[in-house]
């Protein structure tokens, strides 16, 4: 594999267990990108059903494959493939996601002409079982995602291409599964890294049984409010103010502050972003209100966005 200024080495990391029905169109997607100076390492967890099998029976050069004789965890598997990665560049793709063709050659001109650190990219969602297609609403900017960070995850984990300098030098932390790519972007962006989304469906994530069960929800949201709180208080924005449904009366004192002192710690947040986060402190099935709330958003949301264009 060569190396150049134009044409960096990318090390595409794959973490596969028990995806016996996923993994080889997982490995195609990557094998078939109109980038080509990539390496794929692809590390099987101890899986007890035929991926195995699957992935030793590829002989592409540029695919390494490392097999753990038993099953280590996610967070484990993640850190040793950065570890391994010898590219300029990580990007990962879980082993039951799809690769646009371009992703590899799209994603590295988007991180290279808006100077960034780490990005995503939008994705469809395809729900295995009935074949619905959802696509994403990502926000694409820096100051969006770092505002969404607030409310959500605002990247998606198998999307997500970055400097290896950056992803080795905050790794994904142990105790955190299902929620450890969350809790990465949090320390990045104490890190001051630069994000952004491609505004492009580059990858199809694939939802099914296989994946993290709800019996683990509590949890995952027990390690994202900890994080987020984190995030918050490092910002210097009191935890009172955290975003959740709240009456009308309730709302409109907290919500808005929370907001202006958000664009103020963030200049250039969207009305879009601000949008979506009020909608957090709103009800869901307002009937007949629902032209009001989202009037409401509307406003609170425009103003908040002005309010941060002035202070910076």
């Amino acid at each position: 594999m060569t190396h150049s200024a134009s044409n960096p080495l990318i090390s595409v990391l794959m973490p596969a267990f028990n995806v016996e029905d996923y993994v080889g169109p997982a490995i195609e997607s990557i094998l078939n990108q109109t980038y080509t100076n990539f390496e794929l390492i692809v590390l099987d967890d101890g899986s007890s059903d035929g991926t195995v099998g699957i992935i030793d029976a590829y002989s592409d050069p540029r695919l390494k494959k490392v097999f753990l004789p038993e099953n280590k965890g996610l967070v484990s598997a993640r850190n040793v493939l950065v570890g391994m990665a010898r590219g300029e560049f990580i990007a990962f793709l879980d082993s039951d996601d799809l690769a646009d063709p371009r992703r590899l050659e799209l994603q590295l001109q988007y991180l290279r002409s808006n100077h960034l650190d780490l990005c995503g990219t939008d994705h469809i969602v395809l729900h295995q079982k009935s074949g619905k297609l959802k696509f994403s609403k990502q926000r694409h900017s820096d100051a969006d995602i770092r505002a969404m960070i607030t409310v959500c995850s605002p990247l998606c984990n198998p999307s997500v291409m970055g400097r290896s300098e950056v992803l080795n030098l905050v790794p994904y932390l142990p105790g955190n599964d299902g929620a450890e790519d969350y809790v990465m972007w949090v320390n990045l962006a104490l890190a001051g890294c630069k994000f952004g989304n491609v505004p492009k469906n580059l990858i199809t994530y694939r939802v099914h049984d296989n994946q993290i069960s709800k019996v683990k929800n509590a949890k995952v949201n027990n390690i994202f409010d900890k994080r987020r709180k984190q995030y918050l208080n490092t910002l210097g924005i009191s935890d009172i103010l955290i975003p959740r449904r709240l009456p009308l009366k309730e709302r409109l004192s907290l919500a808005p502050r929370f907001l202006f002192a958000l664009n103020k710690k963030i200049p250039g947040i969207s009305i879009g972003a601000n949008y979506q986060i009020y909608s957090r402190y709103q009800f869901r099935g307002n009937g007949i209100w629902t032209p009001f709330t989202r009037l409401e958003r509307v406003i609170v949301a425009a103003v908040a966005s002005i309010c941060g264009m002035l202070t910076s």
